[in-house]
């Protein structure tokens, strides 16, 4: 068994953002020259996410809009967790949005539905945050 590891780095200039990594995903497991195995997705902070789901802008509105009613940004003194900074929200979001996702690789492809995509979903940005990409097979 082979295993590859890459880590990308994303910054977003806003607090909140949505970026689609399957591309730079699949870059990694072209690189990998794993054919068979299994890839692991992983937001290495924790008030990012990675999901898989359609690539469809309503529906990443309707993430946004369900996000914000569960764990509003504001009013800050709701959260405990905000005495020296006001992110709690970001570390609760982040546990409804996942840390992770694996998928299957088949003859070389991601095994992804036809309109499937790998996310990354930042919670707390304006600073460089990092993604493990790792790849274990054949």
């Amino acid at each position: 068994m082979k295993s590859f590891r890459k880590e990308l780095m994303i910054q977003l200039p806003s607090r909140r953002g949505l970026v689609n990594i399957t591309g730079k995903v699949d870059q990694a497991l072209k690189q990998s020259g794993i054919r068979e195995g299994l890839i692991l997705v992983n937001a290495m902070d924790p008030t990012s996410s990675i999901f898989v789901s359609d690539d469809e802008s309503g529906l990443h509105q309707d993430f946004e809009t369900w996000l914000e009613q569960l764990a509003p940004e504001k009013p800050y003194e709701q959260y405990c967790h905000n005495g020296r900074c006001n992110n709690a929200d970001a570390y609760l979001k982040r546990q409804l949005m996942g840390r992770e996702a694996v998928i299957a690789i088949t003859d070389g492809y991601l095994d992804l539905q036809r309109w499937e995509q790998i996310f990354y979903f930042e919670f707390d940005g304006m600073k460089e945050k990092h993604v493990l990409i790792k790849v274990i097979g054949e």
